[in-house]
């Protein structure tokens, strides 16, 4: 995920430069080295998986079947890794609509073919596992279709794909600290949720629950660090700080109105959609605590990320990352370890995901303008 970043990031820089020729080596590298990590993913996730979820604390009665849900979903990496390298280049150009067609088909494929695979052929969880692989597929193809009709700029052509050593050492310098980054969270996330496996079965089942509607805000949220990283990117490269400054604005403005109403919209109607997931009343009461501290302050997340995009955008990755790990990762496994040790009730475990949010909100926004400052000097000669 942070080497695809890393190629928005640099393919945008590219176009914002109007470098054709860089731009090219950027699309074949980026598509080739996505077929190459996705590969080697599936290899690492079917034989370290059940490893994996043992070291998570998963209970007994649900590690054979968590094997094998991740074992075949693994299987679906390759198509993965190539839809998200093959968007971050559409997007890099501004276009959206595309992976956002591409994605939508995909899931509406994930679903019905889970009915079909659960409901009529009555499969247990490796039918919901096949249904996921078998739309990441249908994705990589229609992303590489889009890739292959594109103009000169981004066209994709199979008998151009090698590595280039310069774009791929740019690629990695940018990405692997992304990708670092996005690592160690989700060990901070894996630390609770071991934490949230001590509770058992029913507080596991509600905390996955306002998880799983958390996302679709959360992928909202996302978007907004993705469209500012990329226009960042670009006028860094066309050497106009005026636009950078002005995309962060609209961001910070627009990104908080939309996530904090939907987040309260969510938080209102929390009992209903947790009954999509459950009628069980205290997997219920369960998943309303979840949301409470997940989704009414995911905002400070989104702010958090929005300083993060204007730092790479502006070709600094390894800052953001130590700020991020040390922000994010650091304040949850030390609240683990501590408060959440004396205070073992799952509203103390869950507080610290606004504390940490908030917290490294606030130190990359003063990050981000030491760094631009120099920057933009730099930019107005």
């Amino acid at each position: 995920m942070g080497l695809s970043t890393a190629t928005n990031i640099i393919a945008a820089r590219f176009l914002g430069e109007r470098n054709r020729d860089d731009l090219q080596k950027t699309v074949h590298t980026a598509i080739f080295l996505s077929i190459i990590s996705g590969i080697f993913l599936t290899v690492v996730g079917i034989l370290f998986a059940k490893k994996a979820l043992i070291m998570m604390g998963s209970p007994d009665d649900v590690i054979e079947l968590s094997t094998l849900y991740m074992k075949i979903y693994f299987i679906g990496m390759p198509a993965s890794m190539v839809y998200n390298f093959g968007s971050s280049l559409l997007r890099a150009k501004g276009d959206t609509k595309r992976p956002l067609y591409i994605i939508t088909l995909a899931g509406i494929i994930n679903v019905f073919l889970n009915l079909f695979l659960v409901v009529v052929c009555k499969r247990s969880v490796d039918g919901v596992a096949i249904a996921t692989v078998v739309s990441q597929y249908v994705s990589a193809v229609l992303i590489i279709l889009c890739l292959l009709n594109e103009d000169e700029w981004l066209k994709l052509d199979f008998k151009k794909l090698k590595i280039h050593k310069n774009t791929l050492l740019e690629i990695i310098k940018i990405g692997v600290p992304a990708g670092i980054q996005g690592m160690v969270f989700s060990l901070s996330n894996i630390t609770i949720q071991s934490s949230i496996n001590s509770f058992g079965k029913i507080t596991m089942a509600g905390y996955a629950a306002a998880i799983n509607i958390q996302g679709y805000i959360f992928m909202i949220s996302n978007a907004f660090f993705h469209s500012n990283m990329t226009f960042t990117s670009q006028n860094f490269g066309a050497g106009n700080p005026r636009r950078i400054e002005k995309s962060l604005k609209l961001h910070l403005i627009f990104q908080p109105a939309i996530i904090i109403t939907l987040g309260v919209a969510v938080y209102i109607f929390a009992v209903p959609l947790l009954k999509i997931f459950s009628t069980d009343a205290d997997v219920i009461k369960d998943g309303v605590i979840a949301l409470k501290y997940t989704e009414l302050p995911l905002f400070t997340c989104g702010i958090m990320e929005l300083f993060v995009g204007s730092l790479r955008g502006i070709g600094y990755s390894t800052l953001p990352m130590i700020v991020s790990i040390v922000g994010v990762c650091g304040i949850r496994i030390l609240w683990v370890s501590t408060v959440f040790t004396m205070f073992p009730a799952l509203n103390v475990l869950l507080a610290t995901y606004p504390i940490s949010w908030i917290i490294t909100a606030i130190t990359q926004a003063v990050c981000f303008l030491v760094v631009y400052n120099k920057k933009k000097k730099q930019m107005l000669g």
